[in-house]
């Protein structure tokens, strides 16, 4: 059979850098949550404009819910 052993740093145990990794993972919850926020607002103020009044008052909306959604989280 073949040589299947692996000589990596991982596989050595190698530190890991944790802070790096958390630092990571923030970022990237905090880009889906305002990322999700961001097309909720859009989808509303979208539906506020159309049944509503314009793109005016749709613009209004979406700024009013993303000003909501920064002061609740």
């Amino acid at each position: 059979m073949a040589n299947t052993a692996n000589n990596t740093a991982l596989e050595l145990g190698a530190s890991m850098d944790y802070p790096e990794h958390e630092q990571t993972y923030n970022g990237f919850v905090s880009l889906v949550k305002w990322g999700t926020i961001t097309l909720v607002s859009l989808l509303i103020a979208m539906a506020f404009g159309f049944f509503v009044g314009g793109f005016i008052s749709g613009a209004v909306v979406f700024f009013l819910v993303m000003i909501a959604a920064w002061f609740i989280l």
